[in-house]
Parts: C-alpha cells; sequence; structure tokens
C-alpha cells in the first residue's frame, strides 16, 4: 500500500494518457485495441445494445481471468508512479469505454472523445464532474456538438477526472480495483473489480449511446447491468 500512498495527480494523468494510446493505438501484445474491439462486436448479430451489454459483461468475466493481461509486463516498468495493478485496470477499463464510444459512432481520436471517455472511468461521478465543467449532457450532445467544446473545458474535464481517480486509488485501489500481482514470465493475473466495471459500462452507456439520438434500428433503452 505504500506505493498507492504516493500516488500523485500528475502520475494518474500519465497513467491515463499512456493507457488511452495503448488503448486506441495499440501497442499491448495480446491486446486488440478499442476499435478492433468495438468492430468485432459491432458485426456479431442483435440490437446495438444488446452488443454493448455482451461487451460490458465480457470485460467483467475475460479480464478477470488470471492471464488475460498477459503482455502487460511492461507495466512493471512503466516511466510513471503509478503500480502496475493500478494501470493495468485503467487500461482495462479505458479500452472497454472508448470502444463503446466508437460503436457511438464517435471519433475516439479526437481529444473531445477522449476527455469524455476519461469521465466514464469516474464512474457515477462523471456526470458531476461534466456539470461541473459547464457541459449539460442531458441535452442530447451530439457528436458534432463534442468536437466545439473549447479546449479550457476539456483541460478542466481531464483535471476533475485526475482528481477523482487520484482518491479513488490512493485511498482503496490495491485491495478492492484490482488484486493484481506479477507473476513468472511478466503475466499480471487478478481480478478487476466487477461492480466498478459494470459501473463504468453503464455510465459510457449512458454517456455514448443513450444520450444520443441515432437513427438507429435499437431501442435507446437503458441497460440492466445488474
Amino acid at each position: 500500500m505504500s506505493k498507492t500512498k504516493s500516488l500523485t495527480h500528475d502520475a494518474i494523468m500519465k497513467a491515463l494518457d499512456w493507457s488511452y494510446d495503448k488503448a486506441i493505438n495499440g501497442g499491448v501484445p495480446g491486446m486488440d485495441t478499442a476499435i478492433e474491439l468495438a468492430d468485432s462486436y459491432l458485426q456479431k448479430s442483435g440490437t446495438l445494445n444488446e452488443k454493448i451489454k455482451s461487451l460490458i459483461l465480457w470485460q467483467n468475466t475475460k479480464s478477470a481471468t488470471s492471464g488475460f493481461l498477459t503482455g502487460l509486463g511492461g507495466l512493471i516498468t512503466l516511466p510513471v508512479a503509478v503500480p502496475a495493478n493500478i494501470t493495468s485496470v485503467i487500461l482495462v477499463q479505458m479500452r472497454m469505454v472508448a470502444a463503446i464510444a466508437h460503436m457511438g459512432g464517435y471519433d475516439v481520436k479526437d481529444d473531445q472523445v477522449k476527455s469524455f471517455v476519461y469521465a466514464c472511468l469516474a464512474g457515477n461521478g462523471a456526470k458531476d464532474i461534466l456539470k461541473n465543467a459547464g457541459v449539460q449532457i442531458g441535452k442530447k450532445l451530439a457528436v458534432t456538438g463534442i468536437k466545439k467544446i473549447p479546449f479550457e473545458v476539456i483541460k478542466k474535464i481531464n483535471q476533475a477526472v485526475g482528481f477523482r481517480l487520484l482518491t479513488k486509488f490512493g485511498e482503496k485501489g490495491v485491495i478492492n480495483l484490482g488484486k493484481m500481482v506479477p507473476l513468472a514470465g511478466g503475466i499480471i493475473g487478478g481480478t478487476v473489480d466487477a461492480v466498478a466495471t459494470n459501473t463504468i459500462g453503464s455510465v459510457a452507456y449512458k454517456l455514448f449511446i443513450q444520450e444520443q439520438n441515432f437513427k438507429r434500428n435499437d431501442e435507446p433503452e437503458i441497460i440492466d447491468m445488474v
């Protein structure tokens, strides 16, 4: 727990940026990018809602099996001062949220969309973070509308997410958010908190899918994550 006490806002932000880069552009052996993950689910049968629910449930089960995070051994030697177990959790959940955003028609390489993905990692605190930054998500912010959000607002959102995660991981990160330990061969095994992942997945669904009025043949109902 000594490492978590030394976490800083700057370190959390670097971990977020590193994780987003890996989630979008790849670079982690054996792990598809968020776009590849999203496209694989979009090709499945069923409604968009069903595909997204399946994706979130998969994150809760597959990512919790020892060995799924094979290839993340490099996290142990990350240049950022964030323990590998925490960075692993961030990466897994970041990729899930980015995949949901892509499935909703967003360009995950846009800085504005990136900021909204970050916000989702705050779980139930995401709405407050966006509201405090002046973004009213209840007004069905369109894809084109997100692109018009000023840089200063984006910066404010990112900083707020960093502080929220700093508190979250600093208090109970290692215990509740992923008991991941390095094993032989650089494999990191363990469990990602299913409740936290469910919450984050549901928030991402609400933000990127439910709040948008896309003309799809899917019912825009909230996913029952229970």
